[in-house]
């Protein structure tokens, strides 16, 4: 399993290397997403041993409506399980699930602040998951808690629920003060 530390690192003797990694987790998406198996495996089931006498129409339709709810339920859920930002020099990424899908990488040059937020909400966001709200800006949304917020350049906010917000925001604003002064930032 790979350490995913809190505080910024140095890694070597240039301030540009130092980087930021955080991360978050919903445990409450497991059981969603074993629904999504569980309706998987009813489709699965209907298709190989049903007996159905009232034609193939009915059957067709349960067969295709079981499996389409579990899969969507099954990747839906667990393409949110988890989320791992990483702040370096350059950028924000943001990562979600497994596989790191969907990603969402911002130039901290598109940067003009950021923020923490101590609680932000599923309900505050419509749900789990990658968000969008005219009035609020785009989010990514796993777990109730603690948030950073950029605010970028052209107006609109990104928000990402993950552990630690507060030394995010720290470090990201150090870089956004480093790239304006051009120099590093006095401790």
């Amino acid at each position: 399993m790979r350490d995913h530390p809190r505080e910024p690192r140095q890694t070597g003797t240039d301030f540009h290397s130092a980087v930021w990694t955080g991360r978050a987790t919903n445990r409450t998406q497991w059981v969603l997403a074993a629904v999504g198996a569980a309706c998987l495996a009813l489709g699965i089931q209907l298709a190989v041993s049903s007996t159905w006498t009232s034609g193939i129409a009915p059957l067709l339709m349960s067969v295709i409506g079981c499996m389409a709810a579990g899969l969507l339920m099954l990747f839906g859920t667990l393409a949110f399980v988890n989320v791992a930002v990483r702040v370096d020099g350059d950028a924000l990424e943001v990562r979600c699930g497994h596989m790191g899908l969907p990603r969402r990488r911002i130039l901290l040059t598109h940067v003009v602040g950021a923020e923490f937020v101590p609680q932000v909400t599923p309900r505050q966001w419509g749900g789990w998951g990658y968000r969008w709200r005219p009035e609020q800006g785009t989010a990514v949304v796993v777990r109730r808690g603690e948030g950073l917020v950029l605010r970028l350049g052209d107006g609109r906010t990104f928000t990402v629920t993950v552990d630690d917000a507060e030394a995010g925001v720290r470090f990201i604003r150090e870089r956004l003060h480093l790239s304006a002064t051009g120099a590093p930032a006095e401790a």
